[in-house]
């Protein structure tokens, strides 16, 4: 493009002179804003905008057998990258003029409120991550009012979790062991704990191959090798605390012995079977999740077995690769068994985003595993409280831009699924 003339005189205007000056500290004084030194994990982590900012402070806090374990999955991890690509793919529809100038982000979970459609997952070897382990991410998810779940894999004590966090909504995942007495055994202590839930988890006839851990000598607790004392030194504060609290080991399992291999080959059952689920839900009084299910036909099964909710799940990808992405089959799944129990969701949530499109197409709520666990490694109970308030502000926004006032309102006309060829 060129210049024109306006003025008549067939010359262009003289550019205007630009007059500069010397700025006064006055001039200065209300753009200046220093940070204030924080150098305590926690109060880092409080620096974090999104999921991926702590799992990039995670990485730098924890040794990497550590975080290859937390953010790893199963053979060439091509199953969770298609769970993650899935949610990418979602495409939104936001409906116009509604006021949404205040939303109700709550939802019913089991029967009782939750402040957002989602629920911390069960996770193992918690304590490894960060000292604080399941404490922090109970305490974390009580104050956001949403459900935590302890593993039967976890690090402390479920009486020690319980009473850490009162006021929150303990839930307790299992696996059927070999052993049926010592499974009832934990059984009966849950129960008398107070856990409100219990989730059967279904999906481990064998453990998964997960490559980076075989790569990494991953061990419980960590091994002192050549590799390690060398960890040691690039990350001293995660080493310090771990070498000065109490000893890693498998909560649940007191009066096990033996190598982590053997106690897992002990406890996957390879031979559960519907009959065991019925056992199950005989025994247990209150309600009960089962998580795991990749299949319309196995959903049904499992809801007339009695299940109160049923988790489509990948296990984060950490079990089968390959498998088809939970999202995709989340909307057959509702229609089939949604009138009689709900439906949730697990693996690949990363964002609030992702929360609303879970809920938009039929998920009571999601769980999410990583996402609090980089919060954990990046910041202890204050990274796991972040990371809840990073998803919580991302799906308030989202649901005011969809132009839904409740997570209610969330509907299958809000979003659209573009799944490849």
């Amino acid at each position: 493009m060129t210049e024109t003339d306006n003025s008549g005189t067939g010359q262009l205007p003289e550019p205007r002179r630009v007059r500069r000056r010397i700025p006064r500290r006055a001039d200065l004084a209300p753009l200046v804003r220093f940070r204030a030194a924080r150098s305590a994990p926690g109060r880092a982590s409080g620096r974090a905008h999104t999921i991926e900012d702590l799992r990039q402070m995670a990485r730098r806090r924890v040794p990497r057998a550590v975080f290859d374990y937390v953010d790893g999955a199963a053979e060439q991890e091509i199953g969770i990258r298609r769970a993650r690509a899935a949610f990418d793919g979602v495409q939104f529809h936001p409906r116009v003029l509604r006021d949404v100038s205040q939303v109700d982000t709550s939802a019913d979970i089991l029967g009782a409120r939750a402040e957002l459609p989602l629920i911390l997952a069960p996770t193992g070897f918690t304590r490894m991550m960060h000292h604080e382990g399941e404490v922090a991410a109970a305490r974390a998810a009580a104050r956001a009012r949403i459900p935590y779940t302890l593993s039967t894999m976890g690090t402390t004590e479920p009486e020690e979790v319980r009473a850490c966090a009162p006021e929150a909504r303990h839930w307790f995942q299992l696996y059927l062991w070999r052993d049926r007495a010592a499974g009832e055994a934990l059984i009966e202590r849950v129960d008398a704990s107070g856990y409100e839930t219990l989730m059967l988890t279904v999906d481990t006839p064998v453990g998964g191959a997960r490559m980076r851990d075989v790569r990494n000598g991953f061990t419980i607790p960590p091994a002192l090798t050549p590799r390690t004392l060398a960890g040691m030194a690039a990350r001293p504060a995660w080493w310090w605390n771990v070498l000065t609290t109490e000893p890693l080991k498998f909560a649940a399992m007191t009066g096990f012995d033996g190598t982590v291999e053997e106690l897992v080959a002990r406890m996957f059952d390879p031979a559960l079977s519907p009959v065991d689920v019925e056992w199950l839900r005989a025994r247990w009084p209150r309600k009960l999740v089962v998580k795991g299910v990749h299949t319309v036909d196995d959903a049904r099964m499992l809801a007339d077995l009695g299940a109160d909710a049923i988790v489509v799940s990948s296990h984060g990808g950490r079990q089968l690769d390959r498998t088809v992405p939970p999202l995709y089959l989340l909307p057959r799944v509702v229609a089939a068994v949604g009138d009689v129990c709900q439906v949730l969701i697990d693996s690949g949530v990363r964002s609030g985003a992702d929360l609303a499109a879970a809920r938009a197409l039929g998920a009571s709520a999601a769980m999410i595993g990583r996402p609090y666990l980089y919060g954990l490694m990046a910041g202890g109970e204050q990274g796991v409280e972040r990371a809840i308030d990073v998803l919580a502000t991302e799906y308030t926004r989202t649901l005011q831009l969809l132009g839904a006032r409740t997570t209610d309102e969330l509907a299958a006309e809000h979003v659209s699924l573009r799944q490849p060829a």
